[in-house]
C-alpha cells in the first residue's frame, strides 16, 4: 500500500489531472525498473505472524535498519510506518506484509543486486532475533483474528469499508503478498498499448507465479488464491478496465474512470480524514462533505489515484499487478518477464499481436480459470500453456535484445513451462507426498 503522495499544488483547471499522467512520459534513455515486494514476517518458535510492537517485532526490525544500515524512519503520529534510502523505500501492509519500494534502476542486474542487499540486511537482524521471512501468495494457515494490525489511519479507514463492499477486501489486506514492477511509458500512444498489453497477459503472470493453493490451513481450490482474493474485493475499483480497449482510450479515458471510484480518505497535517464512499468529483467542485468548501491539490489526486487496484494500474508510470509473490527467484523473474515484454518495441508489437483479437469476455475468463488452474487455464480456445509460451519467448527475445544478459532472470519461467506446473503446482505434490498434509512444514520451505 501507498504512503502519502507528493503530486502538487492546488487544483485550477480540471485538465491538471491528465496532466499529471501525461508528466509521466519520459524519452527512452531514461525508462527504469520498479519493483515491489511484499512478504510475510514469521516468528519461529509460534509460527505466528510478525507483531508491530515488541523485542521481536517490526518496529526492532526497523530500529536494526536505521542502526546498522543507515534507513530513515517515516512516522505516522508516533509510530514508525516506514523507512526511506537512496530513493527505495520500505512500508507496510495492514496485516504486516513488509515491503520493499525499491529505487528506480537501469537494468535488471540492478533489481536483483537490490533485492539482495535488503534481504541480506533484513536476515541479518530478524535471524538473531528468531524471525523469518516467506515468499508465498497467501498466508497459508493464519485466521483474521491471528494478525496484527498496522498503525496507519489508511488502513483503519479501509478495514470496515472493505468489509462493507466486497467479501473478500480484508483478506487481500491481511493475508496476501504480491510482487510487482512498475515500468516506464513515452508517450500516451505508448501508454496505451503497454497498458492493453499488460492487461491482457496479466492471467499468464497470474498462472506463472501461482504460489498460493492454501489458505486458513487447508486447500483452497485454486492455485492463486490472492487473485481469487481480488475478485471479491470492490468491483469499482478493481478488474480488467475494459473500457481501456475501447477506441480512443487515453490519459483522460483513465482520470474519468478514476473520478468515479468511491473516494477512501483526505490526508491533511499528517492524519487521514474520513471521505469513505466520498466523490472525488465533489471534491473538485469543493464540496465533499469531509472537507465543506476546500478544493483538492494535485497530491490529493495522486493519494485517490493509490485506491485504485486494477491488475494493471497507470500512475506517472504502468505498474504490472496480477502475481503472487514466491520465491526470490521468482521475486526476480516478474520484472524481467515485464521489461522483455514492454522496453523492446519488436517485442511489444508482437505481444500486442498475441491479444489484440481478444475481447472482455476472454480476457476474463483467462483471469478468473489462471487463479483456478494456472497454466492448465483456457478461456475458448486460447489455452493458457500457449499463450504463456509465446509471452515468455517475446520476453526472453525483447531481453536479448537490450544485450544485458537479463534473459537469464527467466529461467524459472522456462522451467515452468518445461514442466508444466509453477509453485503452487509443486507446493501441492510436497503437501500430498512428502508432507503427509502436515502444513506446518511450509514455513520454512517457502523461507526468502
Amino acid at each position: 500500500m501507498s504512503i502519502p503522495q507528493s503530486g502538487g499544488g492546488p487544483i485550477e483547471d480540471f485538465s491538471q489531472l491528465a496532466e499529471l499522467l501525461e508528466s509521466g512520459n519520459k524519452p527512452k534513455a531514461d525508462w527504469r525498473i520498479g519493483t515491489e515486494y511484499e512478504k510475510f514476517g514469521w516468528l519461529t518458535d509460534s509460527r505466528k505472524p510478525l507483531p508491530y510492537a515488541g523485542d521481536r517485532s517490526i518496529s526492532a526490525l526497523f530500529a536494526g535498519l536505521q542502526a546498522q544500515h543507515g534507513w530513515t524512519p517515516i512516522a505516522e503520529g508516533d509510530n514508525i510506518i516506514g523507512m526511506t534510502r537512496d530513493g527505495a523505500n520500505i512500508s507496510l501492509e495492514p496485516g504486516g506484509q513488509f515491503e520493499l519500494s525499491g529505487a528506480a534502476l537501469e537494468n535488471m542486474h540492478d533489481v536483483a543486486a537490490e533485492l539482495q542487499t535488503h534481504l541480506d540486511e533484513v536476515r541479518g537482524i530478524a535471524d538473531p532475533l528468531g524471525i523469518r521471512f516467506m515468499g508465498i501468495g497467501a498466508a497459508p494457515e493464519w485466521s483474521a483474528t491471528d494478525m496484527p494490525v498496522m498503525p496507519k489511519g489508511r488502513y483503519r479507514l479501509m478495514t470496515d469499508y472493505m468489509a462493507s463492499v466486497g467479501t473478500h477486501g480484508t483478506q487481500m489486506m491481511y493475508r496476501t503478498c504480491t510482487v510487482q514492477v512498475n515500468l516506464d511509458y513515452a508517450s500516451e500512444a505508448d501508454m496505451v498499448k503497454k497498458l492493453r498489453v499488460a492487461l491482457a497477459l496479466q492471467p499468464v503472470a497470474t498462472a506463472l507465479f501461482a504460489s498460493s493453493p492454501f489458505f486458513e490451513g487447508k486447500l483452497n481450490g485454486h492455485k492463486s488464491w490472492r487473485s481469487r482474493i481480488w475478485r471479491g474485493l470492490d468491483n469499482s475499483r478493481t478488474g480488467m478496465l475494459p473500457f481501456a480497449f475501447d477506441p480512443g482510450f487515453g490519459f483522460q479515458a483513465y482520470v474519468d474512470w478514476v473520478l468515479d471510484v468511491p473516494m477512501y480518505f483526505v490526508y491533511r497535517d499528517g492524519k487521514y480524514i474520513n471521505a469513505l464512499g466520498q466523490s472525488f468529483r465533489d471534491f473538485l467542485n469543493g464540496n465533499l462533505p469531509a472537507l465543506p468548501g476546500e478544493k483538492p491539490t494535485l497530491s490529493d489526486w495522486a493519494d485517490h489515484m493509490t485506491t485504485v487496484f486494477p491488475e494493471a494500474r497507470v500512475k506517472k508510470y504502468i505498474e504490472m499487478r496480477g502475481a503472487d509473490c514466491g520465491d526470490q527467484a521468482h521475486i526476480n523473474a516478474l520484472p524481467a518477464f515485464w521489461v522483455g515484454l514492454m522496453y523492446d518495441q519488436t517485442a511489444l508489437d508482437a505481444a500486442w499481436d498475441l491479444v489484440k483479437g481478444f475481447d472482455t469476455a476472454t480476457r476474463e475468463e483467462l483471469r478468473v480459470d489462471a487463479s483456478v488452474r494456472g497454466l492448465q487455464a483456457q478461456a475458448g480456445d486460447v489455452k493458457l500453456l500457449d499463450l504463456a509460451r509465446a509471452a515468455v519467448g517475446l520476453s526472453h527475445a525483447g531481453l536479448a535484445a537490450r544485450g544485458l544478459g537479463e534473459e537469464a532472470f527467466l529461467a524459472p519461467l522456462v522451467q515452468s513451462l518445461v514442466l508444466e506446473e509453477v509453485q503452487a503446482d509443486r507446493w501441492l505434490k510436497i503437501f500430498h507426498g512428502e508432507w503427509a498434509g502436515d502444513l506446518s512444514r511450509i514455513y520454512e520451505a517457502s523461507s526468502l
